[in-house]
């Protein structure tokens, strides 16, 4: 059994009514929901933030492409001769 703790925020009315229609809509209660939505939010914001700090090790290991290297390779987007990734 999964441990919960209740949360509470302040929303407006306008996304009060949304949920209420969404939850009556569904036959799921606000809480349900929510939940939904913040898993989807933590999800995105997790996988941004890994990607970021991933981007920073590269970088801080000079694992770099140059500026020049890639606006090359993408004024090339779209033409028969479209350039590979630069690495």
């Amino acid at each position: 059994m999964t441990v919960t703790k209740p949360l509470s925020f302040r929303i407006s009315p306008d996304q009060e009514q949304l949920l209420d229609q969404l939850s009556e809509a569904t036959d799921r209660n606000r809480s349900w929901h929510m939940e939904k939505a913040l898993n989807a939010y933590l999800a995105t914001e997790t996988w941004q933030i890994e990607h970021i700090n991933s981007g920073v090790d590269q970088l801080d290991q000079g694992d770099t492409v140059s500026h020049d290297k890639v606006e090359t390779w993408l004024a090339s987007w779209g033409d028969e001769t479209e350039l590979d990734q630069p690495k």
